[in-house]
């Protein structure tokens, strides 16, 4: 009797106990945790191997049981080698899934800033370069990326201030061609960049000669078109777009 309760009292113990301590108690081996191994993942990009990275750090990523430490890394590695490889998609969501797990990662910001600029989207680039300044104000690629933003978005909003005027003021245009010029648009936009193509060909001259002889030519051009509008066959337009490929031509542009 006092031998079956000691037994009893035993086969109590052991199930009271974790599972590797009772196992560790019987003789056995506890069982090991398994983890998931980023290696191949991140050797694979830092290798430019695009294959072999889809399908090792998918086994990563698409793990429950990999750390999030891992999940970040495998993550970025991936969408840097998908921005190598112009994958432009693929890359922001690799990031935007990273940033997502860890909002402080400045130079993931940065990188998806970079990729939103490649497919056109300003606004979300600035904002991104934006954010990774927050996080980290001495980031110069960021800084530099932001610079150059806000100057094009400088440059953008300037030509819309002037989109649809021409290079003289509509108030005071006497002539008919001036002002169908002003009523529209497409012919003011040709005329402003008429103006800017000659002023710069005059900057640009080699000399005072040439100079003078653009500015001739300008001039002449001037006076076609305005003894030239409302005859019959006069296309106003298709002289502006000539005058503007030849002023473009002058010096290769």
């Amino acid at each position: 009797m006092r031998s079956l309760l000691i037994q009893l009292s035993g086969a109590v113990l052991l199930c009271a106990l974790p599972l590797g301590m009772a196992l560790a108690a019987t003789g056995g081996e506890p069982a090991a945790v398994t983890q998931v191994d980023i290696a191949p993942c991140l050797a694979a990009a830092a290798g430019d191997d695009l294959d072999k990275a889809n399908s090792a750090c998918a086994d990563v990523i698409d793990n429950e049981k990999t750390a999030k430490g891992d999940l970040i890394k495998a993550l970025v590695a991936r969408g840097a080698l998908y921005a190598r490889h112009d994958q432009v998609d693929h890359a922001i969501a690799d990031d935007s899934r990273a940033l997502l797990l860890d909002p402080t990662l400045a130079d993931v910001f940065n990188a998806r800033g970079e990729l939103w600029l490649k497919k056109g989207d300003k606004p979300r680039a600035v904002q991104d370069f934006g954010a990774a300044l927050k996080i980290d104000p001495n980031h110069e690629k960021a800084k530099a990326n932001h610079k150059a933003m806000a100057r094009e978005l400088e440059r953008i909003g300037a030509q819309m201030a002037v989109a649809g005027k021409p290079s003289f003021n509509c108030a005071r245009a006497a002539r008919a061609v001036e002002k169908a010029i002003c009523g529209n648009r497409e012919l003011a936009d040709l005329d402003r960049e008429i103006f800017a193509s000659h002023a710069r060909v005059i900057r640009e001259a080699r000399n005072a000669g040439e100079a003078k002889a653009l500015q001739r030519e300008q001039e002449d051009f001037i006076a076609r078109r305005n003894a030239g509008f409302g005859r019959p066959g006069y296309d106003l337009k298709k002289a502006m777009q000539e005058r503007l490929q030849r002023l473009n031509g002058v010096d290769g542009y």
